[in-house]
């Protein structure tokens, strides 16, 4: 009898293959980076052939390591970074373009096109999200728009999107040859083509956009069997079982399944998910709203979301663009030779500022600079930005609903950084809470598959595998956490209106 799940991890920076025991234990793991590809300033790019070799390569790192087989996999998942675009052949295979990031910003153009006379809001009320060139939709159109051919091809019916879920999916299920093409609530819900209430496209939001809804995929639950690997890879005939986006994932990893519960991930950017149950909440305070899961026939939940584009690549950028630290671990060092930010402030605006203010034309910023600051201030406060941050999307989840914030359970590679984690606690005024097993995405993952399967009976079952690793109280004094977060939201504005029309 199958003993084990199996999640793909396809992330921003890397894509992971990593195997859970039925208690959610990590038995082994295969992980490859891919290139980033940077053609301009605002533009992120990447292969999604090199991501799919890369995929299938850490299946085979994965099983191998464990000495395991297919035999042994009762279910695969799939987890991905959400909004990232691809454009592909249905005949061939072969993308169009490269896979457009969600950190690329060079959508503004259409963004604004489409809210003249309407305004960002113009379809938030029916899918839960502001115009921005974050989310997949504008990826599509500028492809349509600015590669040679591809409108009559996509116009023609020869194309495909998905975003990198479905790409995943359709090539492990036999590609040209059969591959599905489908995609999951979670991720629909990131294109701003998808209804909240019938979850389904809008074909009046597709043809404000300009896009064939022949490209897109089938909208299908988070967890049910969706197809089965094909006899050219290492999986062939395990049943493909679920699919989560990254940060929904991330959540269902968690445990926290109820309205009211919430988690955080400290990733590339953080990712605060507050589940509103079975009510859709419409934010007012800058808040997405967009779906939580949907657990096969099961009716669908929600969740407001703050989306930060820039945490955890913020400590990378001082590593490998200013070169004050060798190591990401370092920071926490440098920082901790320092007994505050010495008024140092860092706004890490680099992709413009996502929630809750959602303004393109913001930069990144570092102020209060004085001849007293040195590069541990600029440490400091680029660890303490990340808590400044998450701290403003939970005010922002304050004022939209009722619930209240009990505990904010964390997850990502920053958690084991110590100094930010008690900052975050001191900042919120409410415990932080690690568990033992961190990597929550594919965990969340490996759970939407193991219940489609019957690998795991409910989401009791899930819950009695979580369990805590460590906790951080909050200790700052209460006029100290108001002082520092007036610092903060006046340097915010420091980032504000640096984009100009001719730049």
């Amino acid at each position: 009898m199958p003993d084990h799940i199996l999640a793909i991890d396809q992330g921003t920076t890397s894509s992971r293959a990593i195997i859970f025991d039925r208690k959610g234990h990590i038995v082994s793991t295969g992980q490859k980076e891919h290139e980033q590809i940077l053609p301009r300033p605002g533009w992120v790019e990447h292969d999604p052939m090199e991501i799919w070799r890369n995929v299938q390569e850490v299946i085979g790192i994965a099983l191998s390591r464990a000495d395991l087989t297919r035999h042994h996999l009762a279910g695969v998942g799939i987890t991905n970074q959400r909004e990232t675009t691809v454009v592909w052949d249905r005949t061939t295979g072969e993308p169009v373009y490269n896979a457009i990031v969600w950190q690329d910003t060079r959508t503004q153009p259409i963004v604004d096109r489409l809210a003249e006379g309407h305004g960002t809001d113009r379809f938030t009320s029916i899918v839960g999200l502001p115009l921005a060139t974050y989310f997949a939709g504008t990826k599509i159109a500028w492809i349509l728009e600015n590669v040679e051919g591809a409108r009559s091809r996509a116009e023609a019916g020869e194309l495909l999107f998905g975003t990198t879920d479905t790409w995943v999916l359709w090539n492990l299920t036999g590609g040209p040859n059969g591959g599905v093409h489908v995609t999951d609530v979670t991720n629909a819900s990131r294109t701003m083509f998808m209804d909240l209430d019938t979850l389904d496209w809008r074909d009046d939001i597709l043809e404000a956009f300009d896009v064939p809804r022949t490209m897109l995929p089938e909208i299908r639950s988070s967890s049910e069997v969706y197809g089965y690997a094909k006899d050219s890879s290492l999986l062939r005939e395990t049943p493909i079982a679920g699919i989560l986006g990254d940060q929904q994932a991330a959540t269902f990893g968690q445990a926290a399944f109820e309205a009211g519960e919430s988690k955080n991930t400290y990733g590339t950017g953080n990712f605060v998910i507050f589940q509103t149950g079975e009510e859709k909440v419409l934010s007012s305070g800058g808040l997405l709203t967009t779906v939580g899961y949907k657990l096969g026939d099961q009716p669908v939940t929600y969740a407001l979301e703050g989306s930060i584009a820039v945490t955890g690549s913020l400590v990378q950028w001082l590593r490998d663009q200013l070169g004050i630290i060798r190591s990401a671990p370092e920071v926490e060092t440098l920082a901790a030779s320092v007994e505050d930010n010495g008024g140092v402030y860092v706004v890490p605006a680099f992709s413009g500022l996502f929630a809750p203010y959602w303004r393109s034309d913001a930069r990144g910023a570092i102020v209060g600079l004085t001849r007293f600051a040195n590069k541990g201030h600029i440490a400091r406060a680029a660890l303490e930005a990340v808590a400044f941050q998450t701290r403003d999307v939970l005010d922002a989840v304050g004022s939209d609903t009722s619930l209240d914030l009990a505990e904010l359970r964390v997850d990502g590679g920053m958690v084991q950084n110590d100094t930010l984690m008690q900052f975050q606690a001191d900042l919120l005024g409410v415990p932080v809470v690690r568990p033992v097993i961190t990597e929550t995405t594919a965990l969340g993952a490996a759970y939407a598959a193991g219940l489609a399967t019957g690998f795991w009976a409910d989401l009791d079952e899930l819950r009695a595998n979580w369990r805590e690793d460590k906790r951080w109280e909050p200790r700052m004094d209460a006029r100290e956490v108001g002082r520092l977060m007036r610092q903060w939201r006046k340097a915010v504005t420091k980032s504000m209106d640096w984009v100009d029309d001719d730049a």
